[in-house]
């Protein structure tokens, strides 16, 4: 059966005019969405997440590569625009105050993308019932412009907008930075019902690794334009086989300072520059278990376990670093705790 969405070989580059170069910043990246699944993308600010994002979304054309939606190709005039893509696939954005017309009532907002499906009135109406009610919002809010609204609860209103139209792929672009910790809970508790309830995919690109344990199904941790590793997430949370997947989770701020750190992988030094990036592995500047062959040759991408990938010479090392395990289970199930109990 063929896959919601899958991502071949993608590359893009963006001309630095003038200056004859480019910003590597999407890297033969591959990847692949089932209907009613959520794939996490993760990694440092510029990593590439946003510009995989809207590839996907159509929003810009890739260098190369190859992006296909329920069995049909994406990009080069082809995107959520489009009149067979209509509904089929939504954005959620990360400032939900900004995404909301400041002029229009939720109802309203709520309406507006059916009126581009041709829906008539009445069952526009139904529709936007059926969503305030998945929403928790109630009659008297859809009455209200986005100044009179919380942050999560323009949030709310903003994944509904999105899920309107039924969707069977929802891009989720940060939904959770604007948020505070209560509001960011109610908004995962939301999103993993209404996946249930609806069978919607996402793409969920994130830096929010709390969230993204909690909602993902599967994770992919992208550097510098290139995914290093890819796993289902209980298994990528708890045993990281990738340098920088471990370095990345080892900069969270956990909430227990009790909850000691233990791994023994230190990432130093500076980031490459995506316009002149070395060759071989783009980390080995940075990671301990670098050597001469690290710095030459790019590390093929190889499955290392059932749904597992990672792009490291030295996987086998990492993983005889079992003291970092510890440290991620308690980082999960403290993760869990706080979000249970916000979402309560």
């Amino acid at each position: 059966m063929t896959a919601l969405l899958e991502v071949n070989d993608l590359v893009k580059r963006f001309p630095i005019p003038g200056s004859g170069k480019v910003v590597q910043a999407v890297n033969d990246v591959s990847l692949t969405i089932e209907r009613g699944e959520t794939l996490s993308l993760v990694g440092e600010s510029g990593s590439g997440k946003t510009t995989i994002g809207r590839c996907v979304l159509g929003l810009i054309d890739p260098t190369a590569g190859q992006i296909r939606f329920d069995g049909r190709a994406m990009g080069r005039g082809r995107s959520i625009r489009a009149r067979d893509l209509r509904g089929r696939i939504q954005l959620v954005f990360q400032e939900p105050a900004e995404s909301l017309d400041p002029r229009m009532q939720m109802g309203e907002t709520l309406a507006e993308p059916l009126r581009y499906l041709g829906m008539n009135r009445a069952d526009r109406e139904q529709r936007v019932r059926e969503v305030a009610e998945h929403l928790g919002l109630s009659e008297r809010m859809l009455a209200l412009y986005p100044t009179e609204l919380s942050a999560g609860l323009q949030q709310r209103v903003g994944i509904g907008r999105a899920i309107v139209t039924r969707p069977e792929l929802i891009v989720l672009d940060e939904p959770t930075s604007a948020l505070d910790p209560t509001a960011r809970a109610e908004i995962v508790d939301l999103l993993i019902r209404l996946q249930g309830e609806l069978g919607t995919a996402y793409l969920l690109i994130s830096h929010d690794l709390s969230t993204v344990r909690f909602i993902s199904h599967r994770v992919a941790v992208l550097y510098l334009g290139t995914i290093v590793e890819e796993a289902e997430s209980e298994r990528l949370f708890a045993r990281p086989l990738h340098p920088y997947s471990i370095g990345l989770l080892a900069s969270v701020l956990l909430p227990d300072p009790e909850l000691k750190r233990s791994s023994s992988i230190s990432l130093e030094g500076e980031i490459p520059s995506p316009i002149d990036l070395p060759p071989g592995c783009p980390l080995a500047g940075r990671c301990p278990f670098a050597d001469a062959r690290c710095h030459k040759e790019r590390p093929p991408v190889v499955s290392v376990g059932p749904r597992h990938l990672v792009g490291c010479f030295h996987h086998d090392r990492v993983a005889a670093l079992d003291q970092t395990i510890d440290q991620f289970a308690r980082f999960q199930e403290e993760s869990n705790r706080l979000l249970s109990v916000g979402a309560d």
